[in-house]
């Protein structure tokens, strides 16, 4: 699909982090897992989906550690927290081909800003590793970190 943006037609560009600006990909996190696990990748792939805890944790209301136990008995496995950590953060395979010089383009036109349902530590280790990518966005949205004030009774 290909749109062309006239003069002045926007104000500000919005994007999504994930297979937007950074490709992500299951299948290693599964096989990180699975290697420390000492079973196949195969066996977790069918068990890794977004649940209630997967949820809590992209808006911040559990922890890692809470996120991580809930993960041992969904996926069956004891590995430790350190080796849950190493498996959730191979998710990230680098940026989406060709976006980092359509960014720095953009960024000189218009203020970038972008979005991602994430959680805290995959936001520590994609602000650290993808610096200069992400240098482009005048600010981050990100689920674990937005707070919904509550409505008052």
């Amino acid at each position: 699909m290909t749109t062309s943006l006239t003069p002045n037609s926007a104000d500000v560009l919005l994007f999504d982090i994930g297979r937007v600006v950074l490709d992500i990909d299951f299948n290693k996190v599964a096989a990180t897992w699975a290697a420390h696990a000492g079973c196949e990748p195969a066996q977790l792939v069918g068990r890794l989906s977004p649940n209630d805890s997967w949820r809590r944790h992209e808006s911040g209301e559990i922890s890692d550690a809470e996120f991580f136990e809930g993960l041992r008995g969904s996926l069956g496995i004891a590995i430790s927290d350190a080796q849950f950590l190493e498996g959730w953060n191979a998710i990230f395979t680098g940026e989406m081909p060709g976006i980092a010089p359509l960014l720095k383009r953009a960024a000189g036109r218009l203020p970038l800003y972008a979005f991602s349902n994430t959680n805290r530590p995959h936001v520590e280790y994609f602000s650290k590793e993808y610096a200069d990518v992400l240098g482009h966005f005048r600010e981050l949205f990100l689920s674990s970190a937005i707070t919904i004030p509550s409505k008052p009774s």
